[in-house]
C-alpha cells in the first residue's frame, strides 16, 4: 500500500508486525508455497466476440480470426446470421483447451453466453489438439543460416493428390492451399514459401442505433401563495413527488408548465401497505423529492400546509434544522485509492444523483426504477438492490480474487489483502484460502471469513469501536483510536470495504452500529433529536438550556457556560473547544442556539470525523450511493446484518409489565392484543419492533433475559402502561428497553397505530 493516503492528507502506515507475524514482503507461506495476500486469477480463457456471417445456419462451421489465430466456430442451435456469439479462446496457446462459443441477442454490443459447443480449428475436423499452432504433419523447417528472405518449408505431398490440385496446409497457425507440381506425386517433397499474413481486421461493429428519444410530459400549476421568483416548491405530478424552481419573473397565482419524464409518471407504483399508511400521514419533515432541473435527489423539510418549509439564513431550529454528510471525493496520491472529504452541510444541500452507470458507461439504474424500488418492502428493495450489484460485478472471464489468509493473523493478513486492491478488483468474485487448512471456498469460506474478520475489527479490546452508552449492543467509533493506534485509519477504510463488499455479494457483518453511522452512509438528514439515541443524559441537559430561556432565565448566570466540552479520553477528562476561542466565549440566552448547534455537529461528526471520513471512502469503494436511496436506516441494518432469528417464547418470558400494566401484566387485554399483533407480524416488522424499541435488530446470543440497558446492567423489554391521553401512539425509550403502550379500547387501534409508530421512527417524522 505504498502511496496510500487517509483523510486529511494524513499517510497511515501498514499494519503493524505483531510477534510471531511476518510481513508481506517476507518469505511467510504455507507449506505448499502460498503466501498471504490478495492474488490476481485471470481466466485460462481469452473471450471474443465474432459475428456469424450470412448463409451460415446452425450447426454450420465457419472460420474467423482471434488473437492472431485462425480458428473454427461452430453456429449454435438458435442462432443467425448477424448475430454475434460469445468464443473462449485458451489464453496459453500450449494448453490443452476447447475452443467455446455461445449465441448472442444480435444487434447490441452485449453478448449472452449459452451452453458451448466444441469447435475445430485451422481446417481440422477435430478439437484444438494440444499445441494450438501445430503444423500440418510431414512440414519441415528449411534451416539456412545465410537465408535472408522469407522462411522456406519442405512438406509433403499427400496421398490421392496428383499434379495441378490443391491440399490444404497449416504453418505456425495459418491454413493455405498449396498446388501440387505437374510431376509430383504423392509421398514427394516439394519446397515452399507460405505467403506473408494478411493483417485481419477486428469484426465491424453494427453501427449503434440513435438513442431513443425521451418521452416527456407536460405539467401546468399554479404558483403557491408565498412563494417568490427563484424559490423551490414541491408538488405531487404523475404520483410522484418533485421539487420546481418558480421561474423568476413569476408571481403566486400565475400558472407555470414544466416536463417530466414520461417513464417517471407511467410507471406502475406498488406500494405496501405500510408504505402508503406512511405516506398518508407525511404532512411535515425531511423528505426526499427529485429535483425537476436535473432529476437529481434533494431533501427537503414539508411544513404542514404541504410547501417546503424554507430554512436558509435562519437560526437553528432545534425542531427542524437538519444536516446531512457531504463527501466530495478526489485522486489520492496512489492510483487505487480515493481520496475525499466528508462534512456536515445543512439538508436542503445536500444531493445525490439518482443514475448509476456500469463500467461501460451504460446507465442501469435511473430514477423511475428507484422510485419503483422504494415503494416495494424490505425483501423487494434487497433483491432489487442484490440484482443491481450483479450487474455492476466483474465477470469471471474477467479475472477474479483469491485473498489468502492465515488463520492466527487473520486480521492483519486481511488488512493487507483487501487494501492492495483497486476499486475494479473489490467487484470481481473473491475466493478464500485459510493457509495450511484443507478446504475448497464453495461459498462456506467466505460467510466465515467475513462474519470473522467484521467481529474481529469492531471487538472493543481492538481500540477501534466502542460500545455505546445507551445500548451495549450497538458499537461507535472510538474517537481515541488514533492514540491506540498509528495507523487507524487503513483499518476504518478496510472495513468500510468490507461493509460493502459483504452487501454487494449478499454476505453479513458481525457488528450493529449505532443509528447515526447509518444515516451518515445513507446520507440521511441528521438533527437535534439524534443526540437522544447518542447519550440520552447529554441531550437532556442540552434540553434544559433552552428550558430556562424560555422561562426566561439568564443561562450565563445560571449555568456559566462556554463552547467547550468535555470528553473522556483514555480515562482523562479533557476541555475541547467547539469553536475557535469557545473558552472565552460564554453561552447566553443570545448565542444558545449556537451552542447547540455546535454541540450537535461535534457529537454527531467532529470527534470521529477521520475515522467516518475513511469509513465512508472504504464503503462507497464499492457500492454507488444511489442504490442506496431505496433503504431506511433501519432496513440498512437489516441487510448488513441480517433479520435476526427471534424465539417469540423467549421474548414474552422475559418481558416485565411496568406503569398500568404493573399488576395485570400480561393479562391486560391490551398486553394480550399485543403479543397477538407481533405474532402476526412477519420476520422484518418483528426486527423493525425491536429496533424501534432497543434501539437495534440484534438478539444477545443468551437470549432475552440477558438484554441490556444504557448503563451495562440486565433491563428487560418492558411493556409501560400508559392512558391515551398521554400519548395517541406507542413511545420508545431505547436506553432502558422500554414501549410506553396506551390501553387501547380495540386490538385493531392497537395494530394500526403500532405499525405506524415502528415504520414512522425510521423516517425521523414526529408522529406525537
Amino acid at each position: 500500500m505504498k502511496g496510500w493516503l487517509g483523510g486529511g492528507g494524513k499517510k497511515p502506515r501498514l499494519p503493524p508486525n505483531k510477534p510471531g507475524r511476518n510481513p508481506l514482503n517476507s518469505s511467510a507461506a504455507s507449506s505448499n508455497g502460498t503466501k498471504p495476500g490478495a492474488q490476481s486469477s485471470d481466466s485460462d480463457t481469452v473471450v471474443f466476440k465474432v459475428k456469424i456471417p450470412e448463409a451460415v445456419k446452425p450447426g454450420d462451421e465457419f472460420q474467423v480470426h482471434a488473437g492472431g489465430r485462425v480458428v473454427r466456430v461452430r453456429c449454435p442451435l438458435g442462432a443467425s446470421p448477424g448475430q454475434y456469439l460469445a468464443i473462449n479462446v485458451p489464453r496459453n496457446s500450449t494448453s490443452q483447451s476447447n475452443v467455446t462459443a455461445g449465441s448472442g441477442s444480435g444487434s447490441g454490443d452485449e453478448f449472452q453466453r449459452t451452453s458451448s459447443t466444441s469447435v475445430a480449428s485451422n481446417g481440422s475436423s477435430h478439437s484444438i489438439s494440444d499445441n494450438f499452432s501445430n503444423d500440418s504433419p510431414g512440414v519441415t523447417k528449411i534451416e539456412d543460416a545465410n537465408q535472408d528472405g522469407p522462411q522456406a518449408y519442405m512438406v509433403d505431398i499427400p496421398q490421392g493428390i496428383r499434379g495441378g490440385q490443391q491440399f490444404p496446409i497449416t504453418i505456425a497457425g495459418n491454413t493455405f492451399m498449396v498446388t501440387c507440381p505437374p510431376h509430383a506425386v504423392p509421398g514427394n517433397k516439394v519446397r515452399i514459401v507460405p505467403p506473408p499474413p494478411e493483417p485481419v481486421p477486428p469484426p465491424a461493429l453494427p453501427e449503434r442505433p440513435p438513442p431513443p428519444k425521451k418521452e416527456e410530459q407536460t405539467f401546468e400549476v399554479v404558483v403557491p401563495m408565498n412563494v417568490k421568483g427563484g424559490q423551490s416548491f414541491a408538488l405531487l405530478a404523475g404520483g410522484v413527488r418533485v421539487q420546481v424552481v418558480c421561474p423568476k419573473n413569476a408571481k403566486p397565482g400565475q400558472k407555470i408548465r414544466f416536463r417530466l419524464p414520461l417513464a417517471l409518471t407511467r410507471k406502475p407504483k406498488k406500494q405496501t401497505a405500510l408504505a402508503a399508511k406512511r405516506l398518508s400521514y407525511d404532512k411535515d419533515g425531511w423528505t426526499r423529492t427529485v429535483r425537476v432541473t436535473d432529476m437529481k435527489l434533494q431533501w427537503i423539510r414539508m411544513d404542514e400546509n404541504g410547501g417546503i418549509d424554507d430554512l436558509r439564513n435562519t437560526r437553528f431550529d432545534t425542531e427542524k434544522s437538519a444536516y446531512v454528510r457531504k463527501l466530495v471525493f478526489r485522486e489520492g496520491s496512489d492510483p487505487r485509492i480515493r481520496d475525499g472529504v466528508t462534512s456536515l452541510v445543512p439538508a436542503y444541500e445536500a444531493v445525490v444523483d439518482s443514475k448509476v452507470k456500469n463500467d461501460k458507461g451504460e446507465v442501469i439504474v435511473d430514477y423511475p426504477e428507484i422510485a419503483d424500488a422504494q415503494a416495494g418492502n424490505f425483501e423487494d428493495k434487497a433483491t432489487w438492490f442484490q440484482k443491481k450489484c450483479t450487474q455492476l460485478a466483474v465477470e469471471w472471464n474477467e479475472g477474479h480474487m483469491r485473498i489468502n489468509v492465515r488463520r492466527e493473523h487473520l486480521l492483519e493478513d486481511s488488512v493487507d489483502a483487501v487494501m492492495s486492491l483497486n476499486r475494479k478488483d473489490l467487484r470481481k468474485m473473491w475466493r478464500f484460502e485459510f493457509i495450511g487448512e484443507a478446504g475448497i471456498d464453495a461459498g462456506g469460506l467466505a460467510r466465515e471469513w467475513f462474519h470473522l474478520v467484521s467481529k474481529e475489527i469492531f471487538d472493543p479490546d481492538m481500540g477501534f469501536w466502542t460500545s455505546s452508552e445507551t445500548n451495549q449492543m450497538l458499537m461507535e467509533i472510538n474517537p481515541a483510536s488514533k492514540m491506540i493506534h498509528s495507523d487507524y485509519l487503513v483499518y476504518y477504510r478496510f472495513l468500510g470495504r468490507i461493509m460493502g463488499k459483504a452487501i454487494f455479494d449478499g454476505q453479513l457483518v458481525a457488528g450493529h452500529m449505532v443509528p447515526f453511522i447509518y444515516k451518515h452512509i445513507l446520507g440521511w438528514p441528521i438533527s437535534f433529536k439524534d443526540l437522544k439515541s447518542y447519550d440520552e443524559d447529554y441531550y437532556s441537559n442540552l434540553c434544559e438550556i433552552k428550558q430556562l430561556v424560555d422561562h426566561g432565565d439568564d443561562v450565563e448566570m445560571i449555568l456559566c457556560l462556554d463552547f467547550t466540552t468535555t470528553v473522556d479520553v483514555l480515562g482523562t477528562k479533557t476541555d475541547v473547544e467547539l469553536v475557535e476561542g469557545g473558552a472565552d466565549k460564554p453561552v447566553t440566552n443570545d448565542n444558545y442556539m449556537e451552542y447547540l448547534e455546535v454541540c450537535l455537529k461535534y457529537r454527531m461528526m467532529e470527534r470521529i470525523k477521520p475515522q467516518l471520513n475513511e469509513l465512508l471512502l472504504g464503503f462507497f469503494d464499492v457500492i454507488p450511493e444511489p442504490l442506496l436511496t431505496v433503504f431506511d436506516y433501519q432496513e440498512l441494518e437489516l441487510i448488513m446484518c441480517g433479520l435476526p432469528q427471534i424465539d417469540m417464547d423467549d421474548w414474552r418470558e422475559n418481558t416485565e409489565y411496568s406503569g398500568d400494566y404493573e399488576h395485570v401484566g400480561v393479562d391486560y387485554p391490551a398486553c394480550q392484543w399485543f403479543w397477538e399483533v407481533v405474532d402476526s407480524f412477519d420476520q422484518e416488522m418483528k426486527a423493525r419492533l425491536l429496533q424501534f424499541v432497543t434501539g437495534t435488530s440484534g438478539v444477545p446470543s443468551r437470549g432475552f433475559s440477558v438484554l441490556q440497558g444504557n448503563d451495562g446492567n440486565v433491563r428487560k423489554f418492558t411493556i409501560h402502561g400508559v392512558s391515551v391521553g398521554t400519548c395517541l401512539y406507542p413511545r420508545a425509550h431505547t436506553c432502558f428497553n422500554r414501549i410506553d403502550l396506551p390501553s387501547y379500547e380495540t386490538k385493531e387501534e392497537l395494530e394500526e397505530k403500532l405499525k405506524l409508530a415502528v415504520t414512522m421512527v425510521a423516517t425521523g417524522f414526529d408522529i406525537e
